[in-house]
Order: structure tokens, then sequence, then C-alpha cells
């Protein structure tokens, strides 16, 4: 199936299936800031040669989805969770087996507690546990001092409007969230150079997922979850350090935690994939 546009409330999603509709659903559900194109088309195919229907898209400001002005993000972060049903309802697929990462596993608990009914099985990547914390969790560490700073302390932007200072700025921004494995710069520059050509406004996609309005904390912890639950966490994650990762699995009843060796804050890159697709697959054929 090429590339499609679903509605969503207030937005028109940018959404690419491959594979047979037959074949189990599998909805790839980005992080923040991210377009579907970081989930690589490399890794796409082998979960299609596993004999999955793979369906990726792009979050309302990122892509070929509906975009707002930079600093003005006309939706909330509960609609950036409902997209994620849009997608599903606007492909008729009843069930998926679903995975997040970073942001988008915070997407993919939610609809795992709120909406069991869709979510087949649940693979949580790079993310940490949503709702309430209980009682006997021990506090969880701090992001690396260098991404706690890049945050705090962020220096002056790129000129977003600039396709080779876009692209740097992405470079750069993965290079910070890297693990210990050998940084392929120019993978990423070709991901990067995509992401900015089919981006209208980057500086709407760079800015509006970070202020978005969140509502109301979540009153439901992960505990609530019934799906079949397999959290991959990288050893070396500067963001979510992997004690989030295991205290995710703890949490959640049944779930397996697969720690991925010298893997950061990232997307799995190639030199993981033959764990991390072994184990989607493995996992989704429950």
């Amino acid at each position: 199936m090429p590339i499609t546009r679903i509605r969503a409330a207030g937005a028109e999603l940018c959404v690419e299936s491959l594979g047979s509709p037959q074949d189990p659903a599998v909805l790839l559900i980005a992080g923040a800031a991210s377009s579907m194109d970081w989930w690589e088309d490399g890794f796409c195919a082998r979960l299609v040669a596993g004999g999955r229907h793979v369906v990726r898209y792009d979050h309302r400001d990122t892509g070929g989805s509906t975009q707002w002005t930079a600093g003005q993000p006309g939706y909330t972060g509960a609609d950036l969770g409902a997209d994620a049903l849009a997608v599903l309802d606007g492909l008729g697929i009843a069930r998926a087996h679903v995975v997040g990462v970073s942001m988008g596993g915070g997407i993919a608990q939610e609809l795992a507690i709120d909406h069991a009914d869709r979510v087949a099985t649940l693979t949580l990547l790079s993310t940490t546990a949503v709702g309430p914390a209980p009682p006997d969790r021990p506090v969880p560490p701090p992001m690396r001092a260098d991404v706690a700073r890049s945050f705090a302390e962020p220096p002056p932007g790129p000129d977003w409007s600039d396709p080779d200072a876009a692209v740097a700025a992405f470079v750069e921004g993965e290079r910070l969230l890297r693990g210990t494995l050998a940084f392929d710069e120019e993978r990423v520059r070709a991901i990067a150079t995509r992401v900015v050509a089919r981006t209208p406004d980057v500086a709407a996609s760079m800015t509006n997922h970070w202020i978005v309005d969140q509502g109301e904390p979540r009153r439901t912890g992960v505990a609530a979850i019934t799906a079949p639950t397999l959290v991959l966490h990288g050893t070396e994650d500067p963001l979510f350090p992997p004690a989030h990762g295991r205290a995710l699995a703890a949490e959640v009843p049944g779930a397996r935690l697969v720690e991925l060796p010298g893997v950061g804050h990232q997307v799995p890159p190639p030199p993981v994939w033959d764990v991390v697709i072994t184990e989607i697959l493995g996992h989704t054929s429950r």
C-alpha cells in the first residue's frame, strides 16, 4: 500500500503500510519530534519478510502530517496518543502489535492501558513507565549530565529553514544520545536528509511536541497492562538510564526485559537488528 493520509482529530496523518494486510499488523510509533523515517526502510523490510504487516506514520507536526506554527501547537498530548488509534481505524485494523520508542513507548503504554482490546502485544523501547509510581519503586537515575544540560541550557538553535543546517543539527542530536556502539554518521545523515526533505516546517517539528499541554497526570499505572509485553532497553541510554527499563519490566505483569549492549537512546541501529527483530518477531507470534 502506498503512503496515504488518514484523518484524525483536527489533523491529517501521513501513514505508510508495508507488507500484506493479511499478516499480523505491527504499528510502529516514533519518539517525540520524530517522523516515521527513523523506523528505517531496512528495519521495516525485515519485519515484513518475517510475515508482518508493518504500519508506520508521521506524528502531527512531523514529516507529511499536518503542521502548526512553531511555538503554537493546536493540539494536546492526548491528541498525539489518539492519533495512533486513528491510524488503526483508518486502515481497518481491529488489533495490532504495538511497538513504541521513547515518547512513542509512552503512547504505546497508554494504548495498552486505555484500549486493551486494540493491543495484541506491546514492545517498548528506550522508554520509561507512564502513570503513578508504586511506593516501592526506587527513584530512577537522572539523565546523563551533558544531556540534562542540553535541555536546561540549550545552545542557540540552527536556522531550521536551511536544509544543511537542519541536517547537521539532527546529526549532532543523535550523536549526543548515542551509546558506545560506533556512531554511523553517514547513516544518520542520510535519515536526517530524508526527514528534512519531507518536512515543510522543520522548526515546528522540532518545537511543538515539547510544549504541548499534557493534561492531568495519569491515575492508572503500568500494572494495569494486560498485553504480553517486551521491554528492549539500551545499556548506555543517557536519557532514560537502564534502571528505567528494568523498573518498567518489573511493574508490567509478566513483562520480559532484553537489554541491548552499547545502545543509547535511539531507535535500534543496524548492529542490533538481528537481536531486536528476532525478539519482535518472536514476541508478536504470541
